[in-house]
């Protein structure tokens, strides 16, 4: 029984961005200065970076949440392909597909508890959702795994800066500052909709519906695929379409356009190489590769055009 209990803690985080949300340059800002050879509890951080005390910390945490840091503060492989001051591909996020690439990784790395479950699990459950469903959901998820630190406070100001990163208000709009920092907010992914219950009561419901996101590239799914769940050379489209950390359910994309982008990067002359086929068994759908793409190689595909 004790080991049984063992196995199902988790460790979930709701803090270590003091309130503050990923600014537009942040993540650039912190890159520059952990390959200046400077380190976040420096004496001198403040001025270097050019932010407050917490600011600091916030951009620490972001940089890790975001995958940009290694266990020992060290620039990942990601960061340097994106954000390398003479070889990165896009150092100033002025791409749309460096944002969605941003977005996988903060779903994916789960240094921040609740991306990782809004995208994966809440809105499986829920097609639309408030911040007391949230907050409830999340009580209830703590106690599955066994994770006692649950603090509805801390938990509800973290669901506060997840709005500031994906939803322009129109309180934002009127803030030109602060329209432009909320770093995924053009990716367009959360909806909101205020319904009054009465004549003193509003609630504000949020959904993350699935729509064709035409603007993603193909080689952004192809990425994702091959950066995800370990597999040889096949990958069925249910397993990217519906399983956690996978395409479908972290860029909330359908099903009939997510497979329109499979089929597009197997119709690619630059991926014949690779035979990759979609086969298809009894109505059972199953990306097949002859040999397995390298997932840097697919984003130059992309960057390079």
């Amino acid at each position: 029984m004790k080991k049984e209990e063992t196995t199902t803690l988790k460790k979930l985080t709701f803090s270590g961005h003091d309130t503050f949300h990923c600014r537009q340059l942040w993540l650039k800002k912190g890159y520059d200065f952990i390959k200046n050879g400077k380190k976040f509890v420096d004496d001198d951080a403040v001025i270097t970076l050019g932010v407050g005390k917490n600011m600091v910390s916030a951009i620490h945490f972001w940089m890790k949440a975001f995958g940009l840091l290694d266990k020992n503060g060290n620039t990942t492989d990601f960061a340097n392909y994106i954000f390398d001051s003479d070889n990165g591909k896009d150092p100033y996020l002025e791409d749309n597909a460096t944002l969605w690439l941003l977005h996988y990784q903060l779903i994916t790395q789960n240094l921040s508890s609740t991306y990782n479950y809004i995208f994966n699990d809440l809105r499986k459950e829920r097609i639309e959702f408030t911040k007391d469903n949230f907050l409830s959901f999340i009580e209830r998820k703590s106690s599955e795994v066994g994770f006692s630190q649950f603090n509805k406070k801390t938990v509800s100001t973290d669901f506060d800066v997840f709005l500031k990163t994906y939803n322009r208000t129109d309180e934002q709009v009127k803030d030109r500052e602060d329209t432009f920092s909320g770093l995924l907010t053009d990716l367009n992914l959360l909806q909101e909709e205020k319904r009054k219950l009465d004549d003193k009561r509003t609630v504000t419901y949020y959904s993350l519906p699935n729509t064709n996101r035409s603007d993603i590239p193909e080689e952004i799914i192809l990425y994702t695929i091959l950066d995800g769940k370990d597999f040889q050379k096949s990958i069925s489209f249910n397993t990217i379409s519906q399983d956690t950390d996978q395409a479908g359910l972290v860029f909330a994309i359908g099903k009939s356009a997510l497979l329109e982008k499979i089929q597009g990067v197997i119709a690619n002359p630059k991926y014949k190489k690779y035979g990759l086929i979609l086969n298809d068994h009894a109505g059972i759908k199953e990306l097949q590769f002859s040999t397995k793409p390298e997932k840097f190689e697919v984003l130059n595909n992309y960057y390079g055009n």
